[in-house]
Formats: C-alpha cells, structure tokens, sequence
C-alpha cells in the first residue's frame, strides 16, 4: 500500500483545523496527517495534536517556508495539500488522488474556478480579480490553458515534490509550484471541487494588495529565469523604440538639411540601441543555458525513474 501523506499548513486556524483533520483522517484513514504550524498565536497547535495530528513547528514565517519544509522532511509515495481553513472538502480528495495515483498526473490541482463556486463563495474584494490576472499571464506564457493557478488543495507524486526548489517565502507558493511544472513538462491535472468560504470567525492570512505583489513579483522573476529569450527580447524591444522615438527626428533632419543640429542625441539613441543588441545577447546566452540545464535534468530523471523500476 502506498504511503499517503496529508500535509496542513497553519497560522491562527484554532477555529478549523480540528475539522480540517477529523475529515480527512475519515476520508483516508491509512494516510499519516501533518499539521505544521507557523508560529500560530491561538491554540492551534494543541487542537491539532488532540485531533490526532502529526505536529510540527516551522518557524520561518510564511507559506512558503512551510511548504519547503513538509517537502523536504516529509517521506511517502503520495503528498496531498491542504490549507487548513477548512475552503477544501476533503471527500473530494479521492478523485484528485485517483488521478495521480493512475499516472495521468505529476501534480493534480483542486480547480475552485470552472465551477463557479469560488466565484460564489469568496467575499473578498479582488480576490477574484487577482486569479484571473494570474491565470491569464501564466497561460500566455507557457500558452497552457489550466483555470486555477492559486488553489491550495493539491496532490503530487514523490517524484515532483523531490524534485521542486521551493524558493518563494510567502503565498507566492503555488504561482511557483505551478511555473515550474509547466516549465519541467510535470503533468498537471485540474480536478474541478466544490469551494466554500471560511466559516464566521474565521480570518484570512492573504493580504490582498501586498501579497498580489509579490505574485506578480514572482511571476515577473521566475518569467526571466524560464524564459530568458522572450524576457530579454521584450527588454531589447522597449530599448529599440526609445532609441528610433529619439532617432528617427534626427534622421528626417538630416535628409532635409543635410546637417545635424543634435549630435548627442544621436549619440544617445545609438547607445540605447546597443543597449537593445546587448540585451537580446544577453538572452540568447541565458536561454541556452536554461536549455541545458533542463537537458541535464531530464537525463536525471530518466536515471532515476529506471533506478526506481529496478
């Protein structure tokens, strides 16, 4: 039997988590449940512990964090995602499973958008706005065509989650985890759930405006780290039409008079347009080395996949 491992992260979720753990310790009773709590200032972590829970702290603030410690200490053959707010409902697991479980997956993601209900029931302001922002400039991209980017509820197989450099802090988290699938060729799934909102009482952690920041901050980064070329070419682009806006009026002079008036202005859009040249170089070089590096890891996960099969 394979070994499932339910992973929780946690700040401040005393009025959920002994839920969040109940649930799923009925849907899959052989599994082995984790709780990590961040540093939570409520009861969180006793709640946790009586409901049957594997506690552990991390105290390294954010989700980020959390998730890069359940990956890299935590050890079994299948990793189910949860946050522990209760949003997820955990009869639902099974089918995100089942597709992991087949091999049609590397990453099975718990898609709250297609149905509508997330829609329905998120009450926060630009929530709603913020996923959709994300979800279209992922998919152009890596021109992909998945719906829900910033879900919490996912399963992985071990390979993925051996195999991920969780780099981000915070709630950048799953942006990350969904790049570098798609940049990797990991097979994503989305697995439509029914979504429900926090009960009363209860207070989301994501900060709308700070925390869409760093989102948009980790999909500009990680766009230069995977996609060098099409990152340095835009640059190159923005560099070329400053230097034709600045150029091209000391060209028509200089056909009409012969003369230029404004040398260092000239001087100034030749140098932006080198600038241009040395960007798209740039580029180039960075995206053959890119290039390389996934050969490498491809050759490595072959190796390790006939090592596992033998």
């Amino acid at each position: 039997m394979k070994k499932i491992a339910v992973m929780i992260p946690c700040y401040n979720e005393e009025l959920t988590i002994r839920k969040v753990v109940e649930d799923f310790k009925k849907e899959l009773p052989d599994a082995y449940i984790y709780v990590y709590n961040n540093n939570s200032k409520d009861n969180t972590e006793k709640i946790a512990k009586d409901a049957g829970a594997i506690v552990i702290r991390e105290y390294k603030q954010g989700k980020g964090n959390v998730v890069r410690s359940m990956f890299r200490d935590i050890d079994a053959d299948m990793y189910v995602m949860v946050d522990g707010d209760d949003t997820y409902p955990a009869e639902e697991v099974h089918k995100l499973i089942e597709v992991v479980e087949s091999g049609m997956a590397d990453m099975a993601i718990g898609d709250r958008l297609s149905n509508g209900t997330y829609i329905k029931e998120n009450k926060r302001n630009f929530h709603n706005f913020g996923n959709v922002l994300v979800k279209n400039t992922i998919n152009f991209i890596f021109k992909s065509k998945l719906n829900d980017i910033m879900t919490g509820y996912r399963v992985f197989n071990r390979e993925f989650v051996k195999n991920m450099p969780v780099l981000s802090p915070g709630f950048e988290i799953e942006t990350e985890m969904t790049f570098h699938a798609l940049d990797r060729n990991y097979s994503i799934v989305e697995v439509p759930i029914t979504y429900r909102d926090r009960p009363v009482g209860s207070v989301s952690k994501l900060n709308t405006f700070s925390d869409g920041f760093k989102v948009l901050l980790t999909i500009f980064k990680m766009f230069k780290n995977y996609r060098p070329l099409g990152f340095f070419l835009i640059v190159a682009i923005i560099f070329w039409i400053i230097s034709l806006i600045i150029g091209v009026p000391l060209f028509v002079e200089f056909f009409k008079t012969g003369v230029v008036t404004k040398f260092p202005s000239g001087i100034l859009a030749t140098g932006i347009a080198i600038f241009g040249m040395l960007s798209l170089s740039i580029g180039v070089i960075l995206d053959t080395l890119v290039r390389q590096h996934k050969e490498q890891l491809e050759i490595l996960r072959n190796i390790n996949k006939e090592a596992s099969s033998n």
